[in-house]
């Protein structure tokens, strides 16, 4: 199981996951893979065990409209935040 804690932080959610199934393993080798459609982090450990991260690129556009004609963002309106779409489900 995850251990999850989320916390509020400069006006963003942050998240912590812990893997306790992957305390006390021996670590073997870590592998960084960038291929077209795939990014990855593998963490292989003796006794051929892994702890894989598949990692997707992640856009998000904060649209706002403001006025500086003071010199100071004056934030006029703001929208949703339009997000990226997750291509693995």
């Amino acid at each position: 199981m995850t251990d999850t804690k989320g916390n509020e932080s400069s006006g963003q959610d942050t998240n912590i996951t812990r893997f306790p199934e992957a305390a006390g393993k021996i670590i073997e080798s870590i592998e960084l893979i960038a291929e077209p459609g795939y990014y990855g982090i593998d963490v292989n450990f003796t006794g051929n065990t892994a702890m894989v991260f598949s990692v997707e690129p992640f856009v998000v556009a904060l649209p706002y409209l403001g006025d500086w004609t003071t010199g100071e963002r004056k934030i006029l309106k703001q929208w949703k935040p339009v997000r990226s779409v997750s291509l693995k489900t």
